[in-house]
């Protein structure tokens, strides 16, 4: 039986959430707006007060797939269209997560961006980071085999590494950030996609029907009330 969702304290509060963002483009079909306008909802509306939210329920951690290696495929207007939305989320909406004492982080290989974008997003994860009130990480041209190959990489070239999984662990983009107690993909679609393979181990996964651009405090109190409701065994 699932709890309702309510303001007073739930038993459990998942420390880290992801979130594979889907259906920016289908949000914007069924409301007949060009394609960009689901991105730009996201990230004009929704993830400044999402994910400070998060924070006062007591998340210490957010996760958000922004860009996959497999997005580049996409037609080039929206491709171009999604380039610019980043440069505008790094040069204003950052800035005032930075503020509010939000932290910063970004997994993926951003070798692939624009000078531009590499650079700002390397200011904004330097300029946050003693921050504390709550680490978000974006996930930017991420694909978890092209994670685990690189990680492979480092640990070949490091001086007398004994791989187990704990030193593994070390070698990728996510070390020294705890596993996904919850991943969460909007949308509708019940797959992970190759978002954080060797993280995800044990998470809980929560598949709603509602789309990105949809993402509300209410929402949100949705996912926690979910996640309060799973009994998480880790194989016992």
């Amino acid at each position: 039986m699932k709890l309702p969702t309510t303001h007073y304290p739930l038993p459990t509060i998942p420390e880290h959430i992801a979130i594979i963002m889907d259906g920016n483009r289908r949000w914007a079909r069924e409301h007949n707006l060009p394609v960009l306008e689901g991105h730009r909802r996201v990230t004009d509306v929704i993830l400044e007060p999402l994910i400070e939210y998060a924070a006062k329920k007591g998340v210490k951690f957010m996760t958000f797939w922004a860009w996959s290696t497999e997005n580049w495929k996409r037609d080039e207007k929206e491709v171009m269209g999604i380039m610019k939305l980043f440069k505008n989320v790094i040069t204003r909406r950052l800035g005032k997560l930075h503020e509010k004492g939000v932290k910063v982080k970004v997994i993926g290989d951003i070798s692939k961006f624009d000078p531009a974008i590499r650079e700002g997003l390397e200011n904004v994860v330097e300029k946050t980071k003693n921050n504390t009130t709550i680490t978000v990480i974006f996930a930017l041209n991420y694909g978890g085999r092209d994670e685990i190959v690189r990680a492979a990489n480092k640990a070949i070239k490091a001086d007398d590494c004994v791989l187990t999984t704990e030193s593994f662990s070390k070698f990728l983009d996510t070390a020294g950030i705890p596993d996904p107690e919850i991943i969460v993909r909007t949308g509708g679609e019940q797959r992970l996609s190759g978002f954080l393979p060797w993280q995800s181990e044990y998470s809980e996964l929560y598949f709603p029907s509602w789309y990105m651009p949809e993402f509300t405090e209410e929402k949100l109190d949705e996912v926690l009330v979910e996640y309060a409701t799973r009994k998480r065994r880790f194989g016992k």
